[in-house]
């Protein structure tokens, strides 16, 4: 049995999200949890948290069933990049610099199937 869950809109760039998320791919959903509750990095906060919520929507979709949970696996893992926020700053000599705001959206897919 498959459950996912998406995180949209998250205030970092896809390109730092996917360097923690490649981290943890592959893993069991344990050993995940385990290693993204100790890191120091911004985005594993927010992976941890979808990666709880692909575990609850598991739960709750079969509830009649017992779910090993060192069985659970995460099948697929992947960070799309979402809409850029563009501001601007004010430069020297009366100039404006862009600056660009990117957003991501985390998908994590975990199955209890090997």
């Amino acid at each position: 049995m498959e459950s996912r869950a998406i995180t949209r809109y998250i205030r970092q760039s896809p390109f730092k999200v996917r360097k923690t998320l490649n981290s943890v791919r592959g893993l069991n959903v344990g050993q995940a949890l385990d290693h993204l509750h100790f890191s120091p990095e911004k985005a594993a906060k927010v992976i941890e948290k979808t990666l709880r919520s692909a575990v609850s929507n598991l739960l709750s979709q079969n509830e009649d069933l017992n779910i090993d949970m060192e069985a659970l696996g995460i099948k697929e893992a992947f960070v799309n990049g979402g809409p850029v926020m563009k501001r601007f700053r004010a430069a020297s000599m009366g100039r404006a610099s862009r600056l660009r705001r990117p957003t991501s959206h985390l998908t994590i897919i975990i199955t209890n199937e090997k």
